[in-house]
């Protein structure tokens, strides 16, 4: 016998589906090339920049030296 205060309750599928999974699993590894991407560009961009540093520190210690 069961309790009339029962109610059936639907059953939420709380674990992810292989498809679930494969579509997460896809899209961190999207996220992982952009950001890659970035820090690669990031990384140039600031290459670019100290090199025109050092190169006007060097005109710059060039010119005090004469």
């Amino acid at each position: 016998m069961e309790p009339a205060c029962r109610k059936d309750k639907p059953k939420l599928n709380s674990t992810p589906t292989r498809g679930d999974r494969a579509k997460q699993k896809s899209a961190q590894q999207e996220q992982k090339q952009r950001q890659r991407a970035e820090i690669y560009a990031l990384n140039k961009v600031m290459t670019e920049l100290e090199q025109q540093q050092f190169e006007a520190f060097c005109k710059q210690m060039q010119s005090q030296g004469e």
